[in-house]
């Protein structure tokens, strides 16, 4: 049996662990347009404060993984597409079979769709090369905007502030964190950013981005232009998709995969930040964890569908330390109550009546575990 996995990320490292724990034999090839190196890729965006350069937070070099894990890493190599009909991986340098195909493509930052001659500069953070990149454009500045006051946006605002950077954050949402948070949680989180000295521009269109020598002046629908040293897009994250479209597969905001992970191709299946289950998108680490040790079972001919329990996303801002559990399903109502140095706040189900989602923050965060536990599944299947 010959596996392929192509990613070499959290879901593509964690589903050979896996994989190993039940087949000490079969043969598994990693393709990885990256050098194979494996990092927490949720780190990158709380780095600065603790003073890690990309190369410190790498966690096991491809050599070591290739030697603990007895697989082949196939780094530096770009994959040209899928013959789904032949199940061949047409690389760059050479054609590989395979049994069993595994897409960990991930999914990438959305491009910002701006105007001016600065936009080309704007960087993103999505691995190690990135943020790597981005210390080196830091080096000697001190002024940073941050598009996108999303989780992400949000993580790298704390950090950089804490890392000695001036930092404002720009979002046309009128809320920080709009699509997790409910709204007192949010203005909560959006206070204490602020006490730090992090400005929020909230409920502003950017138009364009220009240079203005070695600055970049955002401007606004208003006509207010700002400057800064370096601008940093954090709106979110869209699916690796050109892959999945070579081989045929059914792709909706992701690529779309049964409660196995197996694709519309039954010799191919997909884990990560690329996959779309029972209609969701979940970029997040916990699904990952989940859907790994359910298709390392699958893989291995006992087919487990996925069944995610309620899993809980910590967001990584030391300014105010975060838990937040999305519910299901969006019909319902938050009640949200401030508590001694924290809020809590629960999403009643409409149907069920009672709580299917929560948020906690400050000293309130250590009833995370006992929370998740009473909370419903998501209900992929």
């Amino acid at each position: 049996m010959k596996t392929l996995i192509i990613g070499s990320g959290l879901a593509g490292i964690t589903l050979v662990r896996e994989l190993r724990k039940r087949d000490k034999a079969r043969e598994i090839v990693v393709i990885t347009a990256d050098n194979g190196s494996f990092y927490s890729k949720p780190s990158l965006s709380n780095a600065f404060a603790a003073g890690k350069t990309a190369a410190s937070l790498v966690l096991t070099p491809a050599a070591k993984l290739e030697q603990d894990l007895d697989i082949l890493i196939m780094a530096q190599t770009a994959v040209a597409g899928i013959d789904a009909a032949r199940r061949e991986v047409i690389c760059t340098q050479d054609t590989l079979p395979y049994d069993q195909l595994v897409l960990a493509v991930g999914a990438s930052q959305i491009p910002l769709n701006l105007a001016g001659d600065g936009v080309a500069d704007v960087i993103s953070v999505n691995d190690l090369a990135d943020y790597a990149h981005l210390r080196r454009q830091l080096e000697g500045k001190r002024s940073i905007a941050i598009v996108g006051a999303g989780l992400i946006g949000c993580e790298f605002a704390n950090d950089l502030h804490l890392g000695g950077y001036t930092v404002d954050v720009y979002d046309q949402a009128e809320q920080a964190l709009g699509r997790l948070l409910p709204p007192a949680a949010a203005q909560r989180m959006q206070d204490k950013l602020s006490a730090l000295g992090i400005r929020f521009h909230l409920g502003s269109r950017l138009e364009a981005i220009q240079r203005d020598g070695e600055r970049y002046v955002l401007i606004d629908r208003q006509g207010t232009a700002r400057p800064y040293d370096v601008v940093l897009s954090a709106i979110g994250l869209r699916p690796n998709l050109a892959l999945a479209k070579t081989a045929g597969l059914t792709t909706g905001l992701g690529i779309v995969t049964d409660a196995t992970l197996r694709t519309s191709d039954p010799a191919i299946y997909a884990l990560g930040d690329c996959v779309e289950t029972g209609g969701r998108f979940l970029p997040y680490v916990m699904p990952i964890m989940q859907g790994a040790k359910k298709l390392a079972a699958t893989l291995c001919g006992q087919p487990e569908p996925v069944d995610y329990p309620a899993m809980p996303i910590v967001i990584k801002t030391p300014a105010c330390p975060t838990v937040v559990s999305p519910p299901p399903s969006a019909d319902g109502h938050w009640e949200e109550t401030p508590a001694e140095n924290g809020l809590r706040g629960l999403f009643i189900d409409r149907a069920a009546g009672r709580p299917s989602g929560f948020v906690l923050q400050g000293d309130c965060t250590k009833e995370r575990m006992a929370l998740a536990a009473s909370m419903p599944p998501l209900g992929l299947h």
